[in-house]
């Protein structure tokens, strides 16, 4: 019987993901507005088949310009550009519920999955941290439970808009002079406590009838929102036994939604230096390592913490008194990751930023190809992922190694497809089209057959 195949997804940072990556003498340091690197690196990933280019996103300046290259494209903008230069992978795009409104943002991301021909994918975050805040003329961020109750709302809003077109609105009948069918086009009629809207969406509905819904929090509230409307996690775990506990417990959660909970994938960050020997892979991450400038590290490490950088010295472990998680209302599950990790393996704060750098919590190891597929291939049998992030350090270089050497090995164990099956990113992922709740149900209550494909984890 063949084996379950997993799924793996290309998260793109500039010059890479280790925050010295842009100091190499070889590296691109201004790679994060350039689009013919983004082009090059989505055209590495499909030649290895991955199921999405992923692309993290925020409305502020994120982190110290001083420390790595801060600026970033929009990731629809740039997603819609590299969809032209690419025909089968899934692109995959961040976007806040805090700062965004819904009629706009589910019209974007309509757009990006007709143009894209149905490979369009939403990273559902709700945003920390006052910088953030003030560029929306708000003092501080909105507390964590008002985020997540704005952020329900705010997918509910969306689908509804992705579905206020009927599958067989369009008729396009020239002799009639009928575009569309007037009544398989709807209002929604929203009001709840965030919004109000009206609608119908001013774009018809979309190959994948709606955009791919995909979230990365690993708070309680996280792991709730995700049960009740992700299709794809991506989480930041530390160890196996950490990871195989999220795992059941988000599946869990979501069967007890009456989800199916195959419709919904995890899928941890990793972030693999590779060489081909482990000697040669341990030196390329020492020599990232080194090239860290620790003063900007620790400013950053103290605003995670909720510390003055004063509190925080290079060779000393973390102080002994830092905020309860109850007292973080930002990014509270990363907070938690940090300090655990740091207090599990006695770190200094000099070596957690070495940890941290490169990825920001995500589990980094280095190693030969083989040995990266070997630890891709025991976290997945052991029932900690249904697939992966992959977060090069170095881009495109450390791309260009996952593809060419450790995806065969994964093909060879029967592990990963070795060509792709369908066109769309739902497809890719396993997931069926989503019923048209506006349309189908009643369609099937009148007697007709309906469009749309009940979903695994409809609502």
């Amino acid at each position: 019987m063949p084996r379950k195949q997993l799924h793996l997804n290309a998260f793109l940072m500039s010059t890479g993901h280790h925050e010295a990556s842009w100091r190499l003498p070889g590296s691109h340091a201004e790679a994060n507005s350039d689009l013919e690197h983004y082009k090059n690196l989505a055209r590495i990933a499909e030649r290895g088949l991955l199921d999405s280019l992923f692309l993290a996103d925020g409305p502020v300046l994120m982190g110290d310009p001083g420390r790595r290259p801060a600026a970033k494209l929009e990731p629809t903008v740039l997603l819609t550009a590299l969809a032209g230069v690419t025909e089968r992978i899934g692109l995959i795009a961040t976007a806040s519920t805090s700062y965004n409104e819904p009629y706009n943002l589910a019209r974007r991301f309509a757009s990006l999955d007709h143009i894209s021909g149905g490979r369009a994918g939403w990273n559902i975050v709700t945003t920390a941290g006052a910088d953030a805040a003030r560029n929306f003329g708000l003092d501080d961020t909105p507390l964590h439970r008002d985020r997540y109750r704005r952020a329900a709302e705010f997918v509910e809003v969306s689908t509804k808009l992705w579905d206020s077109w009927a599958d067989d609105a369009v008729v396009a009948d020239k002799e009639a002079g009928v575009h569309a069918l007037a009544d398989r086009v709807r209002s929604i009629g929203h009001t709840g406590e965030f919004f109000r809207v009206d609608g119908p969406l001013n774009v018809q509905r979309t190959p994948q009838g709606y955009p791919l819904l995909v979230q990365a929090g690993s708070s309680e509230s996280g792991k709730d929102f995700a049960a009740r409307y992700a299709e794809a996690v991506f989480t930041a775990q530390q160890t196996l036994e950490e990871g195989v506990a999220f795992y059941k417990d988000v599946k869990r959660r979501a069967e007890a939604l009456g989800r199916n909970p195959d419709g919904i994938k995890i899928l941890p960050g990793i972030v693999p230096v590779i060489g081909d020997t482990e000697a040669e892979a341990l030196e390329l991450d020492a020599e990232l390592d080194r090239l860290i400038v620790p003063e900007y590290a620790k400013r950053q490490l103290a605003r995670t913490l909720k510390l003055d950088p004063s509190e925080l010295h290079l060779d000393r472990e973390l102080p002994a008194n830092l905020p309860d998680e109850d007292e973080i209302e930002g990014a509270k599950s990363r907070y938690t990751l940090v300090v655990e990790l740091a207090r599990r393996e006695r770190l200094t704060v000099r070596q957690l930023i070495g940890r941290l750098g490169g990825g920001r919590g995500h589990r980094t190891f280095a190693g030969t190809a083989e040995q990266v597929a070997d630890t891709i291939e025991h976290w997945y049998d052991s029932g900690a992922a249904d697939g992966f992030n992959i977060m090069p350090a170095v881009l495109p270089s450390g791309l260009e190694v996952f593809v060419d050497r450790v995806v065969p090995i994964l093909q060879e164990r029967g592990l990963f497809r070795t060509g792709y099956t369908g066109t769309t990113l739902r497809e890719h992922y396993g997931l069926p089209r989503p019923a048209n709740r506006l349309f189908d149900t009643v369609d099937t209550a009148e007697g007709h057959t309906g469009i749309g494909l009940a979903t695994a984890g409809a609502r």
